[in-house]
Order: structure tokens, then sequence, then C-alpha cells
């Protein structure tokens, strides 16, 4: 999919692959994009893949892209609305793919700030569970720099930090995907689907996939149910805690836990993703944490409880946290190194932004035809850029405000200095984003959480730290969002301006539902707990990272730090030997982000992700073509199954319904 030949093909022109059949094609007016129906069926997709960010979010912290199942997922509700109406003689206006491709934009935007909202992250990491799990006696841990969850300032935070994003780069939506031609992988993907679901052997295909994730999805929620019965009270009973490998290796989180979303997760996720993951188990938890446990006495005082950061816990969140930022530094530096060089030689060449260029031959005059439709839709409804500008102005204004007032400890000049370097960030990632489909809006996070927390020091640093994190993820990966989308809807014909206000309904309902939905799980659920489900493994990690900000490395377990270096430089040197080795061989080398997630979470998520990954191997082998049609509707039927029955099971647990059995194991001689 990198090259641009692949990108200007029939598909994604959305005609027969030729320019006369493309300019017959009808391109509806921006506002008839936008449709009721559209915004409802937003409004309920919005709903359940905010239900499935945050579970994935408190338990694994690992979140797939859903954008291709959202666009599926529309398409089917979209036709499932009009059959119905149909039935009564009610005939419905035609469903088009720039309709399709507003839906996916709205429901994006929905879902993706139940990821930058923080709320298994630096939101979850002000709370007094996660303050007191770290230790009240814990050096820079302070019971001031403490402020629990409450839907009416969560939500007030998601509205006046939210929508910055969409005004910073929309401006430049033009030089991002005309001018740069950037690449945009998963936008690509996602118009390649919807342009297929509205031509006739796709509409085939598309209720194929739709049956196929229905059927997956019913043996998802199923299993889920079947699951509750023998789950009983607590955290230790159930399929759960099955110790399929033996208990030696469940003590060591080694164990199948049959869960849909993980092995949905394993069937999207590509193959080194996956094969990074159990590398990673195997390092920690197989060698590196049974080696340290043999040196509590020594390095550590013997007999701490297992979540005591003066013991083993330490070395786990701080080392995870260090290969983390090895990794998350080397791209952040990688990407903007790639940003300016491309823009210099762009510049070198042509004296000016790199614009398309005209093609002389009689193929390529063919293309440049059929390009010239989508670049003419693509800026006939422009955004003014006074809009944006004033767009952005005033709602940081208001943000400069109003978010001191909800965090006494960031002052306004602190908002306001984040604001103004922002948009920079935010082209960045954009910028990095389109080129190698990596959103790095963590990381742009972590790092400003560092700068902020230094900066404010021991007199609520900690608190000053997670906000300002906040307010730059939210800016940084809406934005990235913002264009990923805008790729989609310059293949699919779509408006850029129906596809703004898209944006800008879907953050509105993200801001009412990411919280709403976070408070289900936050009031069924025993959130934060690390012996339970919901373990918000990056709560503790971020509040962590704050603490290390105000107090530097004086707060570490011994040899910690000595440990913590030697991961965090051999993270930049396998991503530095992936780069430099020829792709036959890069392949094969593992991602060091991937392996950093179950240092700490444990190594059942990960053989549940194998799993999946074996599960597509074997598939691909088999037939190779309906893998590739229908690998993504199995895996979204898998993780959509669990992500639904995730609100039944809240509900059975705030109505204090406990399952009737307890399914648990222990030796035969205990």
């Amino acid at each position: 999919m990198g090259s641009e030949a692949d990108m200007t093909g029939p598909l994604l022109a959305g005609g027969s692959g030729v320019a006369p059949a493309a300019e017959a094609e009808v391109v509806p007016p921006w506002r008839e994009q936008l449709t009721v129906r559209g915004i409802v069926v937003s409004a309920i997709l919005g709903v359940l893949f905010c239900l499935i960010t945050h579970k994935l979010n408190l338990t694994v912290g690992i979140i797939p892209s859903l954008n291709v199942a959202a666009g599926l997922l529309g398409y089917f509700l979209v036709r499932t609305w009009t059959a119905a109406l149909e039935r009564f003689g009610i005939v419905s206006k035609p469903f088009t793919k720039q309709e399709n491709t507003v839906i996916q934009t709205c429901v994006v935007a929905c879902y993706g700030l139940a990821f930058s909202g923080g709320f298994g992250s630096y939101m979850l990491a002000m709370d007094q569970k996660t303050y007191e799990l770290i230790g009240t006696d814990y050096p820079g841990n302070r019971a001031v720099d403490v402020k629990n969850p409450s839907l009416s300032w969560m939500i007030g935070f998601m509205f006046v930090v939210s929508f910055l994003g969409l005004f910073s780069l929309v401006a430049l939506r033009k030089v991002m995907v005309i001018d740069y031609k950037l690449t945009y992988p998963s936008g690509t993907a996602t118009a390649m689907l919807i342009n297929s679901f509205h031509t006739t052997s796709g509409a085939e295909l598309a209720e194929k996939q739709v049956s196929c994730l229905g059927k997956y999805l019913s043996i998802s929620f199923i299993w889920n149910c079947f699951k509750w019965f023998f789950s009983g009270v607590g955290d230790s009973c159930g399929f759960d805690n099955f110790p399929s490998l033996g208990l030696a290796a469940f003590k060591n989180t080694f164990y199948f836990d049959f869960s849909p979303t993980y092995i949905g997760c394993g069937l999207i996720c590509p193959h080194i993703v996956n094969c990074s993951t159990l590398l990673g188990a195997i390092i920690s938890w197989g060698f590196l944490w049974p080696y340290i446990s043999t040196k509590a006495g020594e390095w550590y005082p013997a007999g701490l409880g297992s979540n005591d950061f003066k013991g083993l816990y330490g070395y786990k969140v701080f080392i995870s946290v260090s290969v983390i930022l090895g990794d998350g530094i080397y791209n952040l530096i990688k990407i903007i190194y790639a940003t300016i060089k491309e823009i210099m030689n762009a510049r070198s060449k042509q004296g000016r932004l790199p614009l398309v260029r005209a093609q002389d031959d009689d193929e390529s005059s063919e293309l440049s035809s059929e390009e010239k439709l989508l670049n003419d839709v693509f800026v006939k409804d422009s955004i003014p850029p006074w809009l944006a500008g004033s767009g952005y102005v005033g709602l940081a204004a208001i943000s400069t405000a109003t978010v001191p007032m909800m965090f006494p400890q960031l002052k306004w000049y602190l908002v306001l200095s984040a604001y103004v370097v922002a948009p920079l960030l935010a082209f960045c990632n954009s910028y990095g984003t389109g080129l190698t489909d990596w959103n790095l809006a963590s990381t742009y996070g972590k790092i400003g959480l560092f700068i902020f927390a230094s900066w404010v020091g021991q007199h609520g640093g900690v608190i000053a730290g997670l906000a300002a994190c906040g307010v730059m993820m939210s800016i940084v990966s809406t934005a990235a969002d913002l264009m990923q989308d805008f790729k989609t809807g310059y293949f699919t014909l779509s408006s850029p301006r129906s596809m703004f206000v898209s944006q800008l309904i879907g953050t509105a309902l993200g801001c009412v539902i990411a919280p709403l939905t976070f408070w289900l799980y936050w009031s069924a659920f025993d959130v934060g707990n690390p012996d339970g489900m919901f373990k918000a493994p990056y709560a503790v990690i971020f509040r962590e990272m704050a603490i290390l900000g105000v107090e530097g490395f004086s707060a570490l377990p011994q040899h910690c730090l000595a440990i913590c270096s030697f991961f965090f430089f051999a993270a930049i040197a396998i991503n530095l030997l992936r780069d430099v080795t020829p792709d036959s061989v890069s392949k094969f080398i593992p991602l060091p982000m991937a392996m950093a997630v179950p240092f700490y979470i444990g190594a059942y998520f990960a053989i549940d992700m194998f799993v999946g990954t074996v599960i597509l191997f074997v598939w691909e082998k088999i037939n190779r073509k309906e893998s590739e049609d229908f690998a993504g509707a199995v895996a979204s039927g898998l993780i959509c199954g669990d992500g639904i029955w995730s609100v039944p099971s809240a509900i059975l647990s705030i109505m204090r319904i406990d399952p009737p059995m307890c399914m648990y194991f222990k030796p035969s001689l205990a």
C-alpha cells in the first residue's frame, strides 16, 4: 500500500479506473453528506467503541485501530435502517460512500477521546487509589497531589481541551494530503473498504463480511455470558484464571485466559507486534522477574507486598517505563528528522512547498485527470483559514482561563505555553502518522508530563504534569486523527467541510460518551486493583513518571537505575537495528514498545494475542484471499461481542448479582 500508484487505482478513485468514469460520478453537496440517521448511527457506534477502548485501556493498554470496523459497522447499521423503513413502505435517501465516510469520521472522533482523554492513564493517575497503591510514604507521592474522578470535571475538561486539535492543523489539510502526498495507511485502507462497499461486487462481499462479523460477535457475547457463571466472587475464579499451562506457569502469569478481545487483537495486529509481545513476556516473566525476586533481602527488603514500589513491583514499573521512553524518544527523533529532511529536500528542488507534479506520458495524464477530480473535490468546500485561526485562539483563551480552575497547580501561563508549542508538535505527529501510521501522541504527552512536572516542582508538580500531559495529548492525537480521516475523505470524494463538521459532532459526542462509559466501569468494577481484571496499568506508570519528573532518580530501588538504563538504550539500539538492516532481516526484529507492555501487566494477554496470530498465519497459508477478506470481520466481531458484554456485566455488578459458581484450581496434594 506504500506506493503512490497503488493509491490512485480504480478502487480508491471510486470509478472504473479511467477518468471519464470518475468524472461521471455525482458527488452530493456537503450538507447532504451529513444526515440525522448518520449522527444517530455514529452515537450508537460511539458508545460501543468507547466501551471497547476503555476495556482495553483498563486491562492491557494496547488498542488496535478500529477505523475499518467503524466503517463496516456504519455500513451495516444504515443498511439495516433503510431495509427496516422499506418494509413499512418508507423510501429513504440513498446511502452514499460520502455518508459512510462521514459516519466513520464521527465514530473515530468520538471513541478517540476514550484514549486521548486519559481515562486509563493520566486522568486515573491522579486518583486516591493510585496514590495509595504507590505508597503513602513513597518519596514524592503526596496526599495533596490527588484528584478523584468525577463526571462533572471530567466532562468539563474534555470540552475545554478536545476541540483545539481540530482547529490546529485544519488549514494545512491540502498541504498534508495533496502537496506532501502523505500515505496515512489506515486512512487509505479505510477508504478502500468504503469504496468497495459501494460497488456491485463490493456490496456482495460487504454483506458476507457483515454476516461474518455478526456471527463472531454473537459467539463472543455468548461465550462471555457462559464464562460469567463460573467467575465467582473476587478475581481468582473462572476461565480468566485457568492454569492452561500448569500451576507453576500460572504463578508467573503464563496461561491462556480465553479472552475473545485479545484473540481479536492478535488477528488485527501485525505478526511482529504479537510475537514481540510474547517475547517481552518471556524475557520479563520467564527470566528477569524470577531472577530479581531471588535478590530479596539484598537489593530490596524481603517480605514486602506484591504491589510495594520498594520491592519487585518497582522494578516492573520503572523498567517498563524505560523501554517505553527509549522507544518513544527514538521514534520521535526519527520522525522529526524525516519531516525536516523531506521539507528541506522539497524546498531545495522546487524552492517552495512540494506540489503535485505534472505528468507527460499518456498513462500518467490519465492518472492525473483522475487525481484532478480528487483534488478538485477536496479543495472545493474549503474551511477558511481565519475560521481555523480564530477558532484555535478563542478556544485556547477559554481553556487557559478554565483549566487552572480545575487544576490550580497548573497555572494559566503554563497552559498558555502548552498551547503555543502544541501546533508545532501536532504538525510533527500528523506528518509522522502520515509516513508511518504511528500516532505518537502518548509520547508527546509523556514529554510534556516530564517538562511541566519538573517546572512546577514539589508543590503540585505531579498533578500539574499529569494535567499538562492531558492538554498536549488531546491536541496532538486529535490533529493526527483528523488528517487520517481527511485522507479517507480525499479518496472517497467526501467534502472536507462535511468531515470537519462530523469531527466537531463526534468530538462533542465523545466529550459526553467517553466519561459516561468510563463511569460505568468505574462504578461497577474494582478499577485500578493490580490483582484484578481492570488493573489500569498506565495509571501507575504515568503517576510514577510525574514523580520521577519532580524527584529525579532518588526514588528508584537499588540497581534499578542501572537496569533501566540498559533497557532504555537497548530499546534505542533495537530500533536502530530495525532501521539499518534490510527488510528481509528487519521484519524479524521485535518492536520494543510491544515488548514493554507485558513487563508490567503479565504474560497472559500476550499468549492470547499469539494464539490470534497463529490462527491468522495458518489461515493465510490455507486460503490467503479469504483471510484478507474476513480476518478483520472476525476480529471485529470478537472484540465487539466482548465490548457489548461489558454492559450487562457492569449492570449485574452494580446490582450486586454475583455469579453462582467459582471455578478454581489448586494442586491435588494441597
